[in-house]
């Protein structure tokens, strides 16, 4: 079985019409799987707010405390991260939404999504990326300690580094934290740099790959599958977190990737058949997408790809200018990665 989590008031998670984060586009993602019938494959169910004692299992009480009060007032969490009033409330809810599928995976479930979800730039004490809390690790130490999980999967493609998560779990080996994403030189927040891959016991259970600006499908898929697949069936994850931002398409205004609506559908699937191979348990949260109508169609095509449908949106093909790069960067990574798997 497959779900999805929902609520209305996950479009008042806005930072205001002049932020690239407007508050509408889960309900418009709604709309749009409604439209096209997706909805009528998938269980829906109504988060509640994640509670105090799951904020604080991974973050520090002031930083907690910090962003209750800018909540009551409005203010600035960062640079680029407005606060608006009521924000405690909406990101919390977001973040239950994430403890509430991660949960139905243990309740005869395979897949669950949350529109709303992915905040990978919150780190114990700190955030911006237009992020309040990591509801990536949240969940996770929530199914840690409820149901005694050791060995918990992310892939983040999100165009942007998962500077918070990295943060979190650098030297965590229960994590193996994967992120894909285009390289900090060249975009915020800077970090992910291909030779971090963790300390202490962690080390090796931290995977970057910085893709060049210009990155296109080919090349992209071709590092996907030259590398994520081998390292799942090694560490045989009891679940997988897959965070699927689409701010990696050719057309999203943040970012220098050249990704087509047809690679998310193709990723999916391949999450999918991963997950089959190992847990069985597959959590997929949206992530950013800052091109609304661009993001709807991949999300749309994600969802295609998580539940075996064929009727995609298609676009035309963007020539690769970046495959030899690419490789390189590849076989760079499994050279660093060689002592902790074989790849």
């Amino acid at each position: 079985m497959n779900g999805i989590v929902y609520h209305d008031d996950y479009n008042k998670y806005d930072l205001g019409m002049d932020h690239p984060l407007v508050g509408d586009k889960p309900r418009k993602t709604i709309e749009f799987l409604e439209k096209h019938s997706i909805m009528d494959d998938v269980k829906l169910f109504t988060p509640e707010k994640a509670t105090d004692k799951d904020l604080l299992r991974v973050h520090d009480s002031k930083f907690v405390k910090h962003i209750k009060d800018l909540s009551q007032t409005g203010g600035m969490l960062a640079f680029d991260t407005p606060a608006p009033a009521g924000i405690y409330e909406y990101a919390s809810l977001a973040t239950g939404g994430t403890i509430l599928a991660g949960e139905k995976l243990f309740q005869k479930f395979q897949c669950m999504v949350n529109p709303l979800a992915g905040f990978h730039h919150a780190g114990k004490s700190f955030s911006s990326g237009f992020c309040f809390f990591n509801d990536i690790a949240i969940a996770i130490e929530h199914l840690r300690e409820k149901h005694k999980l050791e060995r918990f999967l992310i892939v983040d493609l999100d165009v942007h580094h998962a500077n918070g998560t990295q943060e979190i779990y650098y030297g965590d080996p229960t994590v193996l934290n994967i992120s894909f994403h285009q390289d900090g030189r060249t975009l915020y927040p800077g970090t992910g740099g291909i030779e971090k891959i963790g300390k202490d016991e962690g080390k090796g259970y931290t995977v970057n790959l910085p893709l060049p600006p210009g990155t296109g499908s080919s090349s992209y898929l071709d590092a996907f599958n030259s590398i994520i697949p081998l390292l799942t069936k090694q560490f045989n994850p009891e679940i997988i977190i897959y965070q699927c931002g689409v701010d990696t398409h050719h057309s999203d205004p943040l970012a220098d990737l050249y990704l087509i609506h047809q690679t998310y559908y193709h990723l999916a699937k391949k999450m999918v058949e991963l997950s089959n191979n190992t847990c069985k348990k597959l959590l997929v949260l949206f992530g950013g997408g800052y091109n609304s109508s661009a993001s709807i169609k991949s999300y749309y095509n994600i969802m295609c790809g998580l539940l075996g449908r064929k009727d995609i949106v298609i676009e035309k093909n963007i020539q690769d200018m970046k495959s030899e790069d690419v490789e390189q960067l590849v076989v760079k990574l499994k050279k660093l990665l060689a002592p902790f798997w074989e790849l």
